[in-house]
């Protein structure tokens, strides 16, 4: 016998769990079904895991800045097994949490595989079930390029099931993720070689970020060889090779991780059933409300092709509940000026418009507030880490349409930014904010360089 539910949640990611969990919460009656661990790939293979690697490689720079103040350390040992064993039981413990919260709102959680038999109808596992409102919240998976030997090399998820840290890493991407885990890996003693097929990385961000962070993970350490466009990949005994498109044989490697793009999981929903309409790419289209092209049928998080970040997902599942089924029409994300973070090494966090993207809009009226300095805390370390500042403003007023950071502590200090910048401060507001003394973050207060906005170089 069919059973009947208010909303069907297809994913225990992010935006699913999110939304079954608010709509169970409004007095919904809820199914969410996942085949994998609760979590999805932010609680499993994405930011909670990076999250320990990168503060693991956060004491490893401390140990080395250590001297500057003082401390004569006869020397540390990594131990990459004791890490992994327990980021990975953190990472359990974070699954059963879900379930539990699940629970309490009375979210029916199902084990298995989902696929649409029509509009209202979900199999699971050759099991029928019907609901008024269908949620499609399945993420995206890492991809290969299609070249000979790419079942050599490992992606994202295959990095946190590495049982033992690799000597030699080639990282072969530009995004976020590939800064992310070379600048982890190269601090915890790993030899980096970051593969771009281009002069930079981090295409889409403000230039002054790509060109701080290249200059500094370059002074770390890695190596980053440009214009390397891969073409194959070969074993010779124990070591990899990454074949470039010239015919130039780059590594020794024991690692080679790709890092180059995403893909949503939408294949074997069987849309078309349904009628709900993708992209060749998977990718599923949705309006300003997360409806899809059928009334019934919504979709939040990476399945939708844009601004896949955890917190996104969250925010707009929770207002499609709220929407649905608490009484509130109106709700919905407003995807303008969302903060995100890049946890490279040094961090950057970005809100709001590019100096690019501002020229294009405003043109003349826009206009660019930048600092760079050594914050104090490097004045008294070898290794010098440079913070980097922009502020980019727009009209007589000097909205401020977006800010950028790259240095120690912009990961945490962004997030008061943020709320400032969605809010509309300009840049009197800014200005006229008592700095906190002494602190990198007074910086942003107090800059007074300005220059025209042009486009990015």
């Amino acid at each position: 016998m069919n059973q009947h539910y208010d909303l069907i949640c297809i994913g225990g990611g992010s935006g699913g769990v999110a939304t079954a969990n608010r709509a169970g919460a409004h007095g919904a009656k809820v199914a969410l079904i996942e085949a994998d661990r609760l979590g999805g790939t932010c609680v499993n293979v994405g930011c909670v895991p990076k999250k320990i690697m990168w503060s693991a490689a956060q004491f490893a720079h401390a140990f080395d800045d250590a001297a500057g103040y003082g401390f004569t350390l006869p020397g540390y040992r990594f131990d990459w097994e004791a890490l992994v064993s327990a980021r990975d039981a953190y990472v359990r413990d974070l699954n059963a949490a879900y379930g539990r919260h699940l629970a309490s709102n009375q979210v029916e959680v199902m084990r298995g595989w989902a696929r649409f038999a029509g509009p209202n109808a979900i199999v699971v596992d050759n099991r029928e079930i019907t609901a008024e409102q269908i949620l499609i919240a399945t993420g995206g998976h890492p991809i290969a390029p299609p070249i000979p030997g790419a079942n050599l090399g490992i992606d994202s998820n295959g990095f946190f099931a590495l049982k033992q840290q690799p000597r030699r890493l080639a990282v072969v991407g530009a995004g976020y993720i590939a800064v992310e885990v070379a600048g982890l890996m190269q601090a915890l003693g790993t030899a980096v070689t970051l593969c771009l097929r281009r002069d930079h990385f981090l295409h889409g961000f403000d230039h002054m970020l790509s060109r701080a962070l290249m200059t500094q993970m370059q002074a770390d350490g890695v190596d980053i060889r440009l214009h390397l466009f891969p073409a194959g990949v070969e074993r010779d005994g124990d070591d990899l090779y990454l074949i470039a498109g010239d015919g130039m044989r780059h590594g020794p490697f024991d690692t080679i991780l790709w890092a180059i793009g995403r893909r949503a999981n939408t294949a074997a929903l069987d849309l078309g059933r349904a009628g709900v309409f993708a992209h060749e790419s998977g990718v599923i289209p949705v309006d300003a409300w997360q409806v899809t092209n059928v009334p019934n049928i919504h979709a939040v998080g990476d399945v939708i092709g844009h601004h896949e970040l955890t917190p996104v997902a969250i925010a707009a599942g929770r207002r499609l509940a709220d929407r649905l089924f608490g009484g509130k029409p109106d709700r919905r994300l407003d995807y303008d000026r969302i903060p995100t973070v890049i946890f490279s090494h040094p961090p950057i966090g970005t809100v709001g418009l590019t100096e690019g993207e501002a020229f294009a809009r405003h043109g003349a009226g826009a206009k660019v507030y930048e600092t760079s300095f050594t914050p104090m805390y490097h004045g008294f370390t070898d290794r010098k880490v440079k913070m980097s500042m922009k502020l980019v403003v727009a009209g007589p007023d000097e909205t401020v349409v977006g800010c950028h950071l790259i240095g120690p502590g912009a990961d945490e200090m962004l997030q008061g930014f943020g709320v400032a910048v969605r809010m509309g401060a300009t840049k009197a507001n800014f200005d006229d904010t008592v700095a906190i003394h002494p602190s990198a973050s007074e910086e942003m207060v107090t800059i007074k360089t300005a220059r025209a906005a042009r486009t990015d170089t």
